[in-house]
């Protein structure tokens, strides 16, 4: 599977934004698939992932309300939602993908080159 993110950018505080993650690869419909952050210095963070179907979604809790995963099988993509922006999400976002149901980067297999998402104060 080969994942491409576009989408990020800056934007206000209270802003919204949508990275898009398109995808290829005949394997594209069985893994689940996620996004991860990166901020400056920091660890990478998960922050949500979607299975096949869309019946397991899964959030960390810093973006609970504010941020909703979605892919479409369709056309092989998966979006990130992301409203009521915080200086804190500030990071590089990154899809990946995973056989598993997993919050750790370490269980991913596929990974995309990464989307600068940056909100001003």
């Amino acid at each position: 599977v080969q994942l491409q993110a576009s989408g990020g950018g800056l934007v206000q505080a209270g802003g919204s934004l949508r990275p898009s993650c398109a995808a290829s690869g005949r394997t594209f419909r069985t893994v689940i698939l996620g996004w991860f952050r990166q901020a400056p210095g920091k660890e990478r963070e998960f922050v949500a992932s979607v299975s096949w179907s869309g019946g397991y979604i899964d959030y960390v809790d810093s973006v609970k309300g504010r941020f909703t995963i979605s892919r479409d099988n369709a056309k092989n993509s998966v979006d990130l939602q992301m409203s009521s922006l915080k200086p804190e999400d500030t990071a590089v976002y990154y899809c990946a993908g995973s056989s598993y149901y997993s919050r750790s980067h370490s269980d991913y297999t596929y990974w995309g080159q990464g989307t600068l998402v940056t909100v001003s104060s």
